[in-house]
C-alpha cells in the first residue's frame, strides 16, 4: 500500500494521501490534487477512492488536502466573483459540488476578507512596551526560514488538523517563493532581550488589476497583543508603499484574526471549507 496514490479516469484525477492528519481521533486519509474536468467521471472516480479507503479500514476521508495543511487544501464554497489573489488556492468548477454529492460535508471553514487600508487604521499606532517591529532586510534567507519554522511549530500546534513538519520539509516549501518576496512585507517583532516574539508574512498582490492590494497571509506571536501590533504595523506600512487595500487571507472562521479583520471593517469576499466523509 503506497502512501500516495494517483487515481485517474478520462476527465478526472485525484491523489490519495494515506498519512493525513487525524480527524476527531479517526485514522483518516486525504484526497488532493483534484483535476475534476467531467462531473460524471469525477463522481465515479471519487466513489472508487472511497471504496478503496473503506476496504483499508480508514475511519474518514478529508479533502481537498495535499497531505497536510502545510500544502494546498480547502475548496471554495462561496465567492463574490472577484479574481483570485496571489497564492490563493483555487477550485475547479465541479470540485465542491462533486464532493458534496458524494456525502462530504464541511468540517472546517475559512474566509478571506478585504478592506480599504485607510479604514483599518486607528488614530494612534498600536504599541507594546519593550517590543519593536522591523522589516526583514532581505538577507540570510535560510536563517529567516529557520526562525519562522521555530515559531510556527509552537504558534500553530493548536490549529485544526495541524501536523508537525521537519525543518527540511519547511525549507522546501519556502525556498521556491523566496526570490518573489518583497522584504518590506515580512515583519518581525522582538522583545526587550531581542528575542523573537512574533512574525508576519505578507506580499503584494501581483494579480491585482484594479486597486493595488497587499495580502496579509499569516502572523504568529508568542506574546499577547503582538499579533495585533504586527497587523497594525503592516497596514500602515502597506499604505505608505502605495497599496489601497489589504486582503486578510484564508482565516479560520473561529480564529481571533477573523474577529480582528471584522473590526478593521473588512468584508468577506470568499469562503472555503475543508470537507470530510466518515467511512
Amino acid at each position: 500500500m503506497t502512501e500516495i496514490q494517483t487515481l485517474t479516469r478520462s476527465g478526472a484525477a485525484l491523489r490519495i494521501y494515506r498519512d493525513a492528519p487525524e480527524w476527531d481521533g479517526l485514522p483518516s486519509a486525504a484526497i488532493g490534487g483534484l483535476a475534476f474536468e467531467d462531473a460524471n467521471a469525477t463522481a465515479a472516480l471519487l466513489d472508487e477512492a472511497i471504496t478503496l479507503l473503506r476496504s483499508e479500514r480508514f475511519g474518514g476521508v478529508i479533502g481537498p488536502m495535499d497531505g497536510d495543511t502545510w500544502h494546498s487544501y480547502r475548496v471554495v464554497t462561496e465567492s463574490d466573483g472577484s479574481a483570485p489573489f496571489a497564492l490563493e488556492p483555487r477550485s475547479g468548477a465541479h470540485d465542491h459540488a462533486v464532493l458534496a454529492g458524494a456525502g462530504f460535508a464541511p468540517i472546517s471553514n475559512y474566509v478571506s476578507s478585504r478592506a480599504r487600508l485607510v479604514d483599518t487604521l486607528g488614530e494612534v499606532p498600536v504599541s507594546i512596551e519593550g517590543v519593536t517591529v522591523s522589516a526583514w532586510d532581505g538577507t540570510g534567507a535560510e536563517g529567516l526560514i529557520s526562525k519562522l519554522f521555530a515559531m510556527s511549530g509552537s504558534a500553530f500546534a493548536g490549529n485544526h488538523f495541524y501536523k508537525p513538519i521537519t525543518l527540511d520539509a519547511f525549507l522546501d516549501l519556502y525556498r521556491p517563493i523566496l526570490p518573489m518576496l518583497d522584504p518590506r512585507h515580512v515583519l518581525f517583532a522582538h522583545g526587550p532581550n531581542e528575542q523573537l516574539v512574533g512574525f508576519l508574512f505578507g506580499f503584494p498582490d501581483r494579480l491585482a488589476t484594479e486597486k493595488p492590494a497587499a495580502v496579509l497571509k499569516t502572523y504568529a506571536s508568542g506574546l499577547r497583543g503582538v499579533g495585533h501590533l504586527l497587523a497594525d504595523q503592516y497596514h500602515r506600512r502597506a499604505l505608505e508603499m502605495g497599496h489601497e487595500e489589504v486582503i486578510h487571507a484564508l482565516m479560520h472562521e473561529s480564529n481571533v484574526s477573523n474577529e480582528r479583520s471584522q473590526r478593521h471593517k473588512a468584508t468577506v469576499f470568499r469562503r472555503y471549507a475543508l470537507m470530510g466523509l466518515r467511512l
